[in-house]
Parts: structure tokens; sequence; C-alpha cells
């Protein structure tokens, strides 16, 4: 029994997400193994939610403490994080600075202006564009963001990139895998398989440690969308032994139960090849799921993939997890204006 429950939590999503059976996906993959989807794009009504809310309900309750006014991130430009912790900031009440790295070599007209960055914006946060190129480890326009809040008389609390390398950033996703055996006995299907795009790590990382209390963390398949998966392996690694070690699972993971397949990130992080636009277009026309360019078209481009090369066995049921980040197309509406 993982020892989730002496974490804090401040609830900023909904509560457990829906999981849906994705009948017309199904079909049009062939119908050998049965695709469900669960919704953690759905999951609050904080700037449209997504994963890094599960993340940051586990973070807040040690901002708070700390007596913080200030949340200070970083992510890209049409960063789904930085949208969050603006949110999370509102709702809190705290000021908010963020660093919007130029990650993507995207020149769209409107891509500084619109999804993700309008509405973190909107929210109040003071957005910082700087001209630095997609890492994701520790970025030093990042500590000098935190300097500048202290120079000017706040208290800031620094978020990491995707809350990642946060050490509380692991958590929301371990309590994931809880929700899902929760799901499963209600809904009266075992999940074989869950896909899951990853970029900095810690949404997977929670997944592997909830997953590895019944033996399923080799089963979380992780769809690298960084392109620098050497860096972000040693990263999950990482997430994946303090997440472990918080919450008491009791033996160590092992290296082959970290699941991350590389084939899918080209060309380059948040620039979509032709088969994620085919990805993207494929789930929004059999069942009006909307994904993106940057995470959640890779992760289903993966899927496919990977169903149709029979990587799964006939009759698996595969649990995509549907993290969010849809505001992030409207940067790219160029490539879509004709859909």
């Amino acid at each position: 029994m993982l020892r989730l429950d002496k974490f804090k939590r401040h609830p900023l999503t909904f509560g457990p997400t829906p999981i849906e059976h994705l009948p017309r996906m199904t079909a049009a993959l062939g119908g050998k193994v049965q695709i469900y989807a669960k919704r953690d794009d759905c999951n609050s009504g904080l700037a449209m939610g997504g994963n890094k809310l599960r993340k940051l309900e586990y973070i807040v309750p040690d901002a708070i403490a700390s007596n913080a006014d200030t949340l200070v991130s970083i992510g890209g430009v049409q960063s789904n994080h930085t949208r969050m912790v603006a949110a999370t900031a509102a709702k809190l009440g705290m000021k908010c600075v963020v660093i919007q790295e130029s990650w993507v070599p995207h020149e769209d007209a409107v891509y500084d202006r619109v999804g993700n960055i309008l509405m973190t914006r909107l929210m109040g946060a003071e957005s910082r564009i700087v001209s630095d190129g997609f890492d994701i480890g520790i970025r030093k326009s990042w500590e000098d963001a935190i300097q500048s809040v202290k120079d000017a008389g706040g208290k800031p609390y620094p978020i990491p990139a995707g809350a990642s390398v946060h050490k509380y950033g692991g958590l929301g996703y371990v309590g994931f895998a809880e929700e899902v055996r929760a799901q499963e006995t209600q809904m009266g299907v075992k999940f074989d398989y869950v896909i899951v795009c990853v970029v900095t790590g810690s949404t997977q990382g929670g997944m592997i440690v909830g997953f590895a209390a019944d033996d399923r963390a080799h089963r979380v398949i992780g769809i690298d969308a960084s392109g620098t998966p050497k860096q972000l392996r040693t990263q999950v690694r990482q997430i994946v032994d303090n997440t472990a070690d918080l919450v008491d699972l009791g033996r160590k993971v092992r290296d082959d139960e970290i699941v991350i397949l590389e084939d899918y990130a080209y060309p380059a992080y948040g620039v979509p090849s032709d088969a994620t636009n085919e990805a993207i277009r494929f789930a929004a026309r059999t069942e009006a799921m909307i994904t993106d360019p940057v995470y959640e078209g890779k992760s289903m481009q993966g899927m496919m993939d990977l169903v149709k090369k029979g990587f799964f066995p006939e009759g698996s049921n595969v649990l995509y997890a549907h993290l969010g980040g849809a505001p992030a197309i409207n940067g790219y509406s160029y490539i879509y204006r004709n859909g």
C-alpha cells in the first residue's frame, strides 16, 4: 500500500477523471485491441485544466507553508505548464512570473499571441519571453527570474519546468495510478497498457511508481516528445527513485520497468511531423478528441503506430492518458487552417 495519504493535497481539480471507451478509434485501428482514454484534459475548471494540475495539487501546500507571494516557473512559449501555474496563482491570490523560452523553432504569425500564452497573460501572470532554446533541465533564465522577485521585495516559490524535478512533482501521478485501479474495479475492465507522453518526466515517473505497486510499471509506455531521450531517461530515473522513497514503495524500480520509446519525437520538440498531423486529424475525426502538436499528437501518433505494428497482443485494453494541451494547437493555426 503506497503512502500517498501522508502528503497534503490542495484540490485544484474536479476529482477523479473519466475513462471513456473509444469505439470508432478502436474500429479504425483494426478492432484487435480496445482503446480507452483517461481524460485528464477535462480535470478542472481552471483555465482548461490538464495534467500539470495533478502535480500542483501536491506542491501548493508547500508553497502556502513557505509564505510565498509569487509562483515562479518556466516553459516554452506555448507551455501548458506555465498556463497552469498562472491559473493556480490566480486561484490562490498569488502573483506569478513565468519565463517562456523559445523552445520551438516555429514561426507561425500568431504563435506568441494565442492559446496557452494568451490565457497565461489573461490571468495576470507576468510572462517574460526569452530567446534561449529547449532544455528540460534547470535553466539560468528561471533562476534569474527567482532572484528578480527577491530583489523586488517579493517571496518567490520556484516551480521547475513541468513541475517535474520538484521534490513532490511525481506524487500527483502516483494518485493517477490509484485512481485507475479503483475505476478498473468499477468498470470491470483491466488495462493492459497505459500510453503517456513524456517530456520532463514526472507524469510518467509518477505513473511508474504508482503502477509498480501492482507490478504493472513496465506496462506504462512513455512516448518521448522531448527529442532528448538520454537526458530524459536520467531525469525520469531520478524522479522515480525520489517518488518511490516518498510514498514508501519498498523496493527499487528496475530499469526495465521504465519504458520510453524514442521513435516519435522527430523532427524536434514542439514540431509536428506529417505523422503527428495525421494522428491529430485521426483523433479529431474519429472521436472529436482534440490533441496538440507538442504532446498529445505525438503520443497519439505513437499509440497508432504501436497498434498497427502489433505491439499490443490481440485482446489488450489500452488506456491513452490524455494530458490536456489542446490550447497549444492555436499557435499552429497555419498548419491546420484547412482542417
